[in-house]
């Protein structure tokens, strides 16, 4: 028994000749998403999260889904903004205003 708890310990503690093992470093995502672009298809295509004992990681997952919707959000802000400019150069080159749920593009009685 005395054996067995002193090679255990030598173990645990290095008593050999060889250098303590590093420590593991935590499973983080293998392919981030760009910082100095938007998110394409093709990002999110390559996309793999790492897995933990019990699944993905809370956090990486929550990471990228709030960058995912904050990239969402603006595009959608920023569409929005251009089919409302888009429609007020139209109705601006035809003489109206634009009626009021017109889609751009879209003239009145067609």
């Amino acid at each position: 028994m005395v054996v067995v708890v002193a090679a255990v310990t030598l173990a645990v503690i290095g008593g050999g000749e060889s250098d303590v093992l590093p420590e593991a470093a935590p499973e983080h995502t293998v392919d981030q998403l760009p910082l100095t672009r938007p998110v394409d298809r093709a990002d999110i295509d390559a996309l793999r999260l790492p897995l933990a004992p019990r699944g993905y990681r809370m956090a990486e997952v929550d990471d990228v889904l709030d960058r995912l919707g904050a990239e969402l959000a603006e595009r959608d802000a920023r569409i929005a903004e251009l089919e409302a400019a888009l429609a007020g150069a139209r109705a601006e080159a035809s003489g109206r205003p634009p009626a009021a749920g017109e889609a751009p593009g879209e003239e009145r009685g067609q």
